[in-house]
């Protein structure tokens, strides 16, 4: 029943959300606290190292964005790290808001759930 009981705590602590945060915006997805390399869960913002300029442009207001809802603070919640030694979270504004949902709903990313090849934002066949 102990050993249940510390899982259980564990779980909790890792992802309660934190005190609020500044933030700086690396990109569309990912953002440094504190030092640490945050990649936001549940979306895919388009690559600063862009295959086309459409791809470029929308990385460049996806980052845009992100930047201005971060203002001033977030809540992070942690959920372990991904393949690269980034932390995986979910990102909250004040409001409470999940700001992957928001960057998604705007058109400025897409859905994903880290397993998997992402979808291609350059046309590979160009006419």
């Amino acid at each position: 029943m102990r050993s249940l009981a510390t899982v259980g705590l564990a779980l909790t602590l890792l992802i309660t959300p934190a005190a609020a945060q500044r933030a700086q915006v690396i990109d569309g997805d990912t953002i440094r606290v504190s030092g640490e390399t945050i990649r936001m869960m549940g979306l895919d913002a388009p690559e600063k190292r862009a295959r086309c300029p459409a791809e470029a442009r929308l990385a460049a207001r996806a980052t845009a964005r992100l930047r201005g809802l971060l203002q001033p603070r977030v809540w992070l919640e942690r959920h372990g790290r991904n393949r690269y030694r980034r932390t995986l979270s979910i990102v909250r504004d004040r409001a409470g808001r999940d700001l992957a949902q928001v960057m998604i709903r705007e058109g400025l990313a897409r859905p994903y759930n880290g397993r998997g090849r992402r979808q291609e934002r350059c046309d590979p066949n160009p006419r």
